[in-house]
């Protein structure tokens, strides 16, 4: 059993969309992840024609096959590009497309799903959402005739709660077995749909508005094995988070550094939750962080910022999950990597993005420790509906 996510580099509405940011995620990423974590797959690719994409899958630990350019077309149709997929890779008898567009896919509705198909039998299964909606009969411009209802009578209106409402393709996922899509289908033989929650279909493709989807993601999607946990710590690197990491040197050789009050102000709201800011910085900034007049705990001139991370964490009796960390710099790989929740600005080195869970809009010294503040209150309300659910 393989996954496969399609990924083409085109797209006609958003460049680039299968790698974008949605909430701090590439969105590939999202499903990326949910197949790794359900465990059912002997295998999960990528695949793609694009080299930056080729980089992000492998990042999250996806196989990648490159397509060639014939099914890389506009024209080109998923059927076109999961056929040559299996021509490559004899060993698979079930392919599991999973859609790059499906960020808020939870690995429990793969494994349910493979279940089907390997234990039940099903040649082949597909996603699909229950909604409410009525139909009518679409009437052309021209035409002299009337609107026809599809599914209800206007006399006699249901009432939600009183109608079960339709099944309707989400296109989050497409199980069938080889012999299905040799025949040049990926729905036939003895199918059977899996029906997801509403709130677990998002589309992308049709959610084009991309703060919605980021809202929706952050409220359903999948983060991981162990559940979200509030966060007490937050640890800042300073040069090239707190400030933009360009140091002024006068002529007398005083150093001048800039910051965004943004990102003071990103601080004081976190206080004012209960969430305590640290900072740390690989060189000796006591002046500059003396005259910014924060109030936090910082810790400078610092060789090894893990163990300064392991000691504080320890300090304050905190398990990792509630820690997080915003770094920039090949010297906070390690911390972002222990980390709870960790992030980088817009700016931050290749190792440190790599290694972060969210990567801000902003810049360094330009808003990014507010942006990451704002992440974190977002991920706290999800903690707390969770709690009351």
């Amino acid at each position: 059993l393989a996954a496969l996510v399609l990924a083409r580099g085109g797209s006609k509405g958003i460049p680039l969309k299968n790698i974008k940011l949605l909430a701090g995620v590439p969105l590939i990423g999202w499903v990326l992840r949910a197949a790794i974590d359900a465990g059912v797959f002997h295998s999960i690719w990528v695949s793609t024609d694009h080299d930056e994409i080729e980089k992000v899958a492998k990042q999250f630990g996806a196989q990648v096959h490159r397509r060639s350019p014939e099914v890389s077309q506009d024209s080109s149709t998923s059927l076109e590009a999961i056929t040559e997929f299996l021509n490559h890779h004899r060993e698979v008898d079930i392919v599991g497309n999973i859609q790059a567009t499906s960020p808020c896919l939870h690995p429990s509705d793969l494994i349910k799903v493979a279940d089907l198909i390997q234990k039940e039998g099903f040649d082949s299964v597909f996603s699909v959402v229950r909604r409410h909606q009525f139909r009518w009969s679409e009437v052309k411009k021209g035409e002299n005739k009337m609107t026809e209802p599809q599914n209800l009578n206007p006399a006699k209106r249901y009432r939600r709660q009183d109608w079960p409402g339709e099944l309707y393709e989400n296109g989050s996922f497409y199980f069938a077995k080889r012999h299905l899509i040799e025949k040049g289908y990926l729905q036939g033989g003895k199918m059977a749909y899996y029906e997801m929650r509403a709130e677990h279909s998002v589309d992308i493709d049709i959610d084009i508005d991309w703060p919605i989807a980021e809202q929706r993601v952050l409220s359903f999607g999948y983060f991981g094995k162990e559940p979200l946990k509030e966060v007490r710590l937050l640890v800042c690197s300073i040069d090239g988070c707190l400030t933009n990491g360009r140091i002024y040197v006068t002529e007398d050789h005083k150093e001048m550094v800039s910051y965004d009050y943004r990102d003071i102000v990103g601080i004081d709201l976190l206080k004012k939750r209960g969430i305590q800011v640290r900072l740390i910085s690989d060189r000796d900034c006591s002046k500059t962080l003396s005259a910014m007049q924060l109030g936090c705990v910082a810790k400078v001139n610092v060789t090894n910022k893990l163990q300064v991370l392991k000691d504080w964490q320890e300090d304050m009796g905190l398990s990792w999950k509630e820690v997080a960390y915003l770094g920039n710099e090949e010297s906070d790989v390690e911390c972002l990597k222990q980390a709870g929740m960790s992030g980088v600005p817009a700016d931050a080195c290749a190792a440190a993005q790599k290694a972060a869970g969210y990567i801000c809009k902003s810049r360094g010294g330009c808003g990014a420790v507010r942006e990451f503040a704002e992440h974190i209150f977002l991920l706290l309300e999800k903690v707390n509906s969770a709690r009351k659910q």
